[in-house]
């Protein structure tokens, strides 16, 4: 699929954890205090390479100092050596646990690598200790985040958002947050303050569509498309969207209209081509539609409903080891879907094979019927990455 022309709503760089405070540790004067005062003074003219010598030849001096460790990676994070800057905070640590403010200064090491999943138990151990510390919560907020873990994301980030209610960045994070994590009422109220602010914005009526859909408010979600259909009307996914509002909603002329102007924009976009071609099998219009649904599975092997339609189709074609084939492909990218499995059992049992037929017949009964995908999978794979 070639890339969207929309300026989505996305995750910013989030520069206002740039300006976070680091702990600057107070160094215990000894009798080589010279060395440690050298370092400060390098830190406190911005010298931080000369400085990062300084507290080295500190350790050099005195292996067992916890505190030039903890400036030592103090000195590297102002340089954006993080990697290196969270090693020396560890060590730190290992030579005194109680040394104050470390564990934050490393998971914000963690975090600004992005190493998300190793931030997540350092701002846990931070609030373990002081629980209002309210700049490990977001952080540890927008780690789930990071981490694709969006359910503990709105945990965090819920309150953070309503202690800082001017925050525009943090309160979109807990917008994807919540979507993702398919809390729709609070992605719904998230999306609806974006749109206040920005009432032109196509990302925000798509993602309020989304919102909407998941809340099975569908004629609401088609108006917040067709909202981002007038403000982008060359966006290829805002006409998909809103294609696939009326394909759920059985409006198949509207839809058939709207996925066109998809492939008039996007030639081989897969999904587009899966749906026409899924309309046309309803309109038994069955050559039409494989061409369709061949071109689309061409262009994306993973699109479920494609394989499910040339199953449908070949059978009636009594093309039935192909069916099988697709149908199969089906069950294989989403095996709790009861539908691929009832098209196997018709394929099955219409090419005579009793026992194979009476397995899949099984697994639909034990299967529970599941609703469509949200239309958040259906646009995008993933939210927009964190970049810190």
């Amino acid at each position: 699929m070639k890339s969207s022309k929309l300026e989505w709503l996305v995750i910013p760089r989030l520069a206002f954890f740039a300006a976070l405070p680091i702990c600057l540790l107070s160094i215990r004067a000894s009798a080589q205090a010279a060395t440690p005062s050298a370092a400060i003074n390098l830190q406190q003219e911005g010298k931080w390479v000369e400085a990062a010598e300084a507290w080295r030849a500190v350790i050099r001096n005195n292996p067992k100092d916890a505190g030039a460790y903890a400036s030592l990676g103090v000195v590297l994070s102002k340089e954006q050596k993080y990697s290196e800057a969270a090693s020396a905070y560890e060590t730190a640590l290992s030579l005194n646990p109680k040394l104050p403010g470390i564990e934050l200064n490393l998971g914000l090491a963690e975090f600004k690598q992005g190493r998300f999943d190793s931030a997540i138990p350092t701002f846990h151990a931070v609030l373990a200790t002081d629980p209002r510390n309210q700049q490990a919560s977001m952080l540890l907020g927008l780690s789930y985040y990071g981490a694709k873990r969006f359910a503990e994301a709105v945990k965090y980030l819920e309150p953070a958002s309503k202690s800082d209610p001017a925050n525009a960045e943090l309160h979109e994070v807990l917008a994807q947050s919540c979507l993702w994590a398919k809390k729709y009422s609070c992605a719904l109220e998230e999306f609806h303050q974006i749109l206040k602010q920005q009432p032109n914005s196509a990302a925000a009526h798509i993602l309020t569509g989304e919102a909407l859909d998941g809340l099975q408010r569908t004629p609401e979600a088609i108006a917040e498309f067709q909202e981002a259909a007038r403000v982008s009307p060359e966006e290829p996914n805002v006409h998909f969207g809103l294609g696939y509002l009326y394909w759920k909603s059985h409006q198949y002329d509207e839809a058939q209209g709207e996925f066109g102007k998809v492939l008039a924009l996007d030639p081989n976009h897969p999904q587009a081509l899966a749906y026409l071609g899924d309309i046309e099998m309803k309109k038994t219009n069955l050559d039409d539609a494989l061409i369709l649904l061949r071109k689309a599975v061409s262009e994306k092997n993973d699109v479920r409903i494609a394989y499910i339609d040339i199953g449908a189709v070949l059978v009636q074609q009594k093309q039935y080891p192909q069916a099988v084939a697709a149908l199969r492909r089906a069950v294989e990218l989403d095996p709790a879907q009861p539908d691929a499995h009832y098209r196997l059992g018709r394929a099955y049992q219409a090419m005579g094979k009793a026992e194979e037929s009476q397995k899949e017949f099984a697994k639909v009964r034990e299967l529970h019927e599941k609703s469509d995908d949200p239309l958040a999978l259906k646009i995008s794979a993933s939210p927009p990455p964190l970049t810190p």
